[in-house]
């Protein structure tokens, strides 16, 4: 993985009653081994949402898919192509290439009523490609605080609390 350029090797996920759209920067190392969104062990992601939705932690890939769809919440990432400058996940880590093609997504689904980040690199991303953007969601996406082990300024049920209250 060090150097070589990598492709998003995941399809959003996301369906005619996604209401929520939450977009991270790129898979970790983790993710790309597992084969799925927020795959590291330590990464509070699931956590979180179990928290926020008052709901049983999804475990399985099925049962996260499963539980993003009656959550009405769609995943994806916002770089689709980059390099790795060393062999770690973090995102000051990443070269970005190539984002992903945001508005073709909700230009398909337009239930999408909100876009959410779950890092400042993707919202940067975000808003620097997407500024000009017919979907006005993309102009100021909402900043949902990392639930990267990394972000170790909040606990998990601080993250919990603030994501609930932007995702309302």
């Amino acid at each position: 993985m060090k150097n070589g350029k990598l492709k998003h090797p995941f399809k959003p996920i996301i369906f005619k009653t996604s209401e929520i759209l939450i977009l991270g920067t790129f898979p970790s190392i983790k993710s790309f081994e597992n084969n799925f969104y927020y795959s590291h062990p330590k990464n509070h992601f699931w956590d979180i949402l179990g928290i926020v939705f008052n709901d049983k932690k999804p475990a399985t890939i099925e049962e996260k898919i499963e539980f993003l769809k009656k959550h009405k919440i769609a995943l994806w990432d916002s770089i689709c192509e980059c390099k790795r400058k060393n062999g770690n996940s973090r995102d000051d880590n990443l070269e970005i290439l190539k984002p992903c093609d945001i508005e073709s997504l909700l230009k398909i689904y337009p239930n999408i009523k909100k876009v959410a980040v779950t890092s400042r690199v993707a919202e940067k991303i975000i808003k620097k490609h997407f500024k000009n953007s017919p979907y006005s969601i993309l102009h100021s996406p909402i900043y949902l605080p990392s639930p990267s082990p990394l972000n170790a300024r909040l606990k998990l049920n601080e993250k919990a609390k603030i994501w609930k209250k932007l995702l309302q």
